[in-house]
């Protein structure tokens, strides 16, 4: 997602719109790839001429017509007016547009990091559908463009409260989705390791060491520890855990624990050092570097910013 493009909204005349404001923890995703920024944007669907993959859960959803897409070389259609939902950290491709009868169809995409999505409470099985390599559809009555346009401009607005009530309906709208249900469009294929339907693959491996790591975050870490759950060599489980998600494992705990300490601060009944404890971190010290470093606040100072 390029965020310096310009992003259009379905039936307004189409002008650039004012770029958001930064915000302090914009430069912690900016640091890698492995997990991307949040983002929306409205443009027109187009073929991409080859297949890429980033860190986030990607959701799709189109004003009329369809659209072809190739994920992990498996053909799939998307329909128009259905809200779709796949990880988009498994390489993907448009290869074919039906813009509609009046050729004026619009595509808008959600970009959800994924640390942020593996944080989202209650979620069960879709959580395991999407980091399974599943594409799912939500219900037609899901959302529409009415919604879809107001986010956009919460998102645009650079106004920070207004964007975290935006994650926050996008993560009601999730789990509302976990308890009612959706439609699969691809089933999973990442199956779990140990399975014996299928030869082992880096994907299957890395899901599992990132399920023990979320299991287990509250508590040490060691390489050896997450590679002895995989069955692999602490040295090849941390190759095949950069190759794959393009961030070091302990980077990736870091991040995980700092996701979780800022959601743990947010509740406001934790002190300062439960939250660190809770959330991971071994002394109280590394906490405040590690925090201050991704968001750019102490933890004290962001708990009174958005708590005032």
């Amino acid at each position: 997602m390029n965020e310096h493009q310009q992003h259009f909204l379905p039936g307004k005349p189409r002008e650039k719109a004012t770029a958001p404001v930064p915000r302090p923890d914009r430069r912690f995703y900016a640091q890698t790839q492995a997990f991307g920024r949040f983002g929306i944007r409205w443009f027109d669907p187009q073929i991409m001429p080859e297949e890429h993959f980033h860190g986030h859960i990607e959701l799709n959803w189109l004003t009329t017509g369809s659209m072809d897409y190739v994920i992990d070389g498996r053909p799939l259609r998307i329909p128009s007016g259905r809200l779709v939902l796949f990880w988009a950290g498994i390489p993907h491709q448009t290869t074919a547009i039906d813009f509609g009868v009046n050729h004026d169809s619009r595509q808008c995409n959600v970009y959800l990091p994924l640390d942020n999505f593996l944080h989202m409470p209650n979620l069960g099985q879709l959580t395991e559908t999407m980091m399974g390599g599943g594409v799912v559809m939500l219900p037609p009555e899901t959302i529409g463009a009415d919604t879809l346009t107001r986010w956009y401009q919460d998102y645009r607005s650079g106004d920070a409260e207004r964007t975290d009530i935006l994650k926050e309906e996008i993560a009601l709208m999730l789990r509302r989705a976990a308890v009612t249900g959706w439609d699969i469009l691809m089933e999973p294929w990442i199956e779990s390791v140990g399975s014996t339907t299928r030869a082992a693959s880096p994907l299957r491996y890395v899901v599992a060491m990132i399920r023990h790591i979320l299991e287990n975050l509250s508590e040490p870490l060691r390489a050896e520890d997450v590679a002895k759950v995989v069955g692999l060599h602490p040295n090849y489980a941390l190759n095949l855990f950069t190759e794959v998600m393009r961030v070091p494992m302990h980077k990736f705990v870091v991040r995980m624990r700092l996701i979780r300490a800022r959601s743990l601060l947010f509740e406001g009944s934790l002190s300062i050092e439960n939250v660190a404890f809770e959330s991971g971190f071994s002394a109280l010290s590394q906490f405040y570097v590690q925090f201050r470093n991704a968001y750019g606040l102490t933890p004290r100072q962001m708990r009174a910013h958005y708590l005032r």
